[in-house]
């Protein structure tokens, strides 16, 4: 249980995470996940790292129940700043990462994925933002990197998900494979990219995130500020409380 790093063979790291039922990672684990990216990506062995999950879902968003049992806002607070950290370690990692998605992929996994260098699913892999129905607000950023602005947009406001297939004819997911061969295609398109050379791959991840047309940590930082509001206004708690379909007033 929890994060745990294997490897690196042939180049190649795997950072995996384990936090059952649900994969629903609380604080400290959106911490430990942040350093064991960062830690690989500065290992001069690794040229690419696999992220991947066990259990039924790749994940599932912050630990609500972890945030409701907490009297004040320091377990908020501390969920969005980890979620932050353990997004742009993803972002950020000195070698490109490869995500490798099964089962359910909400929330939280969105922010991984949509910052992940090259995402492979299993075909019973389904990607979406439930955050309207939870009271909380963020991801958008990184949903907008897997599919067009306007499905975005339909997907963020109606709490609906989209499939790998359909995530992979808009491009943004590069196989589709049976969930028994997702760690083995993962590993294999890691491989191929591990295969070029070392220092060329860390320059190039810098090149390619220095011309990225969007600041992602500065954008989901702006979206985090929207959720705090919620929370402080009592609209989050009113929303969790009927599951989503609050009808308060939208001032």
């Amino acid at each position: 249980m929890g994060v745990s790093t294997s490897g690196p063979d042939q180049g190649v790291a795997c950072v995996t995470v384990d936090f059952p039922p649900v994969n629903a990672l609380p604080v400290q684990g959106w911490y430990d996940l942040a350093d064991a990216l960062r830690a690989a990506g500065r290992d001069p062995a690794v040229r690419c790292v696999v992220l991947a999950a066990e259990g039924r879902g790749f994940n599932a968003g912050v630990d609500i129940k972890e945030i409701q049992r907490d009297t004040g806002h320091g377990r908020l607070i501390g969920a969005n700043r980890g979620c932050s950290e353990a997004f742009a370690a993803v972002y950020e990692c000195e070698v490109p990462v490869v995500a490798a998605v099964n089962g359910y992929c909400l929330g939280g996994g969105v922010g991984l994925v949509g910052n992940a260098d090259a995402i492979v699913a299993s075909d019973d892999a389904v990607f979406g933002l439930p955050e309207l129905d939870r009271g909380a607000l963020g991801a958008a950023t990184h949903l907008a990197r897997l599919v067009p602005q306007h499905l975005m947009r339909t997907l963020y406001y109606t709490s609906r998900t989209a499939t790998a297939a359909e995530l992979h004819a808009h491009g943004s997911v590069w196989r589709v494979v049976p969930a028994g061969q997702l760690r083995a295609a993962a590993l294999e398109l890691a491989a191929d990219i591990a295969a070029k050379d070392g220092c060329l791959l860390r320059l190039a991840k810098a090149a390619i995130n220095g011309i990225d047309p969007v600041d992602v940590r500065r954008s989901y930082r702006f979206e985090q500020g929207f959720t705090f509001e919620a929370n402080l206004s009592g609209v989050a708690d009113r929303v969790r409380d009927t599951f989503g379909k609050g009808q308060g007033d939208s001032a």
